[in-house]
């Protein structure tokens, strides 16, 4: 089936973007796995307003990228993401009018949306402060690997705002529950890496030294998976968040048979009668 075009990309590169060049932070792609790098260490990897339509857009590719098969998001120099750049973002916010706000809160809630609507499953490596949107980026996630010395923190209402940003009262409680999400975005208090992983926010928890490689070799195990299958599998993880159970078993019928069809379900099981390791190709 010929997917839409997407506005950014042309028809001779629409589904290859592992040689994409971002201006605002680092992006380099291996055996399927793209790694975003927020790479603005001196001031803990806080974004902009450029960095964050970047990001947005990145996201929006992918969903037409055959080539990226998982997503690795981690910061440099040993901090993941101290947030909205205070001087870049946060002075600037101060002076806009009320259409400018919401073109802007818009913006950062496109970024969410984006990464929940590309198919890879999006992993993100947590070192050190992980801040404000950089909390929200990590949230947004599908699946997320911390260290014991990072520190999440949703502070939004630290700086006199509301906790109910980019779509964190809607996501959070379904990760940590309603309880536990209410404490951090009422206090903004940091959450420590034990208490992240005992939560249930990380998957796993592991020394900084080790994190990256961590994460990307979790990204190349799924990549090397069947990428409709876990595309199919994180829709569904999305859609069935507003359905009733008998509406999410009957959606989840219709995905399941659409999965059989493919070619990947017809090599698990050659592979299975071969007694050989299946290769997925993604069709």
């Amino acid at each position: 089936m010929t997917r839409p075009m997407d506005e950014h990309l042309s028809a001779g590169n629409r589904r290859d973007i592992g040689t994409y060049a971002p201006e605002h932070f680092a992006w380099k792609a291996e055996r399927g796995v793209g790694v975003i790098t927020l790479a603005r260490p001196e001031r803990k990897n806080p974004l902009t307003f450029d960095s964050y339509a970047e990001l947005r857009d990145l996201f929006r590719r992918l969903a037409h990228a055959d080539d990226i098969r998982a997503v690795v998001v981690q910061g440099a120099g040993g901090n993941f993401c101290s947030g909205g750049d205070v001087h870049e973002i946060i002075g600037p916010l101060t002076k806009m009018s009320m259409p400018d706000l919401l073109a802007f809160t818009r913006m950062t809630g496109d970024l969410v949306k984006a990464m929940r609507a590309c198919p890879q499953p999006v992993i993100s490596a947590v070192d050190g402060v992980c801040a404000g949107a950089g909390a929200i980026v990590a949230m947004a996630s599908d699946l997320r690997i911390g260290t014991l010395r990072s520190k999440v923190a949703f502070l939004f209402t630290r700086v006199g705002l509301a906790g109910c940003d980019m779509g964190a009262c809607s996501l959070l409680p379904r990760i940590v529950g309603q309880g536990r999400a209410s404490e951090l975005l009422y206090t903004g208090r940091s959450m420590a890496g034990d208490e992240a992983l005992a939560w249930g926010f990380y998957n796993r928890l592991v020394d900084p030294e080790a994190l990256e490689a961590e994460a990307v070799g979790w990204a190349a195990s799924l990549a090397s998976g069947p990428s409709f299958g876990h595309a199919m599998t994180k829709r569904m993880l999305h859609q069935e968040w507003a359905m009733g159970v008998d509406e999410a078993i009957e959606s989840e019928a219709q995905a399941q048979a659409i999965c059989m069809m493919t070619q990947d379900f017809h090599r698990a099981y050659h592979a299975f009668v071969g007694k050989t390791k299946p290769v997925f190709e993604g069709d």
